[in-house]
């Protein structure tokens, strides 16, 4: 993996219950300079989506306990679409999945992946699950025909781990998130079966990917 590669695989992020139109702008500058994707609140959205058309726009739904209503959630999917996401990444109902009601959690991907024409990453929460209802989880999202899973919100204790990446990689693409914060990490994850990196710090994996190269 080149330097353009790694950073075309690298969502830069900005999601804290603090962030600021100004923290997205520095984020999609950030994006824009290192050719990174960039993932931020829906809110910013289509101030964002103006401000930096080149880059590759994810935002997130249900986010990010992923216990919104099924109906809020689609029109907070198709609003953000309408507003200009490239990309949605989307919280599982942890709650149902963990009460074994997986049918309901993969009806709601389902209606959610069929009202988008865009790419829709699961957010699973793998700190939250045994290794079981991570493999629930994964099944209910290629049933739905996600196209990716993605290992965690940042909101829970624990992030990726190279362990949770193989297991999901089983079943579809992986976004490892949560606690990548240089490029040996990085790089553990890809060799998990991981194809994309969710991170606030993007910009210093790419730095640390140049100074051991």
């Amino acid at each position: 993996m080149n330097r353009e590669e790694l950073a075309a695989s690298i969502d830069h992020t900005v999601l804290g219950p603090e962030t600021t139109l100004d923290d997205v702008h520095a984020v999609l500058d950030t994006a824009s300079e290192y050719g990174m994707n960039a993932c931020i609140p829906p809110c910013y959205v289509a101030d964002a989506s103006e401000y930096a058309p080149d880059v590759t726009l994810a935002t997130v739904v249900g986010f990010p306990h992923g216990q919104h209503a099924p109906g809020a959630k689609l029109d907070e999917a198709t609003r953000a679409w309408d507003d200009g996401a490239d990309e949605l990444d989307v919280v599982i109902n942890i709650g149902r999945l963990k009460a074994g009601d997986v049918d309901a959690v993969e009806a709601e991907l389902a209606d959610l992946v069929a009202a988008v024409p865009i790419p829709v990453k699961v957010i699973i929460e793998t700190a939250l699950l045994t290794d079981d209802e991570k493999h629930a989880a994964c099944r209910a999202a290629a049933a739905a025909d996600a196209d990716m899973v993605k290992t965690s919100t940042g909101f829970a204790d624990g992030g990726a781990e190279v362990e949770d990446v193989a297991l999901m990689s089983e079943y579809l693409p992986v976004k490892a998130s949560g606690g990548v914060g240089d490029y040996s990490t990085a790089r553990e994850m890809f060799d998990a079966g991981a194809v994309r990196i969710g991170a606030s710090s993007g910009a210093a994996i790419v730095d640390d990917y140049d100074a051991s190269t």
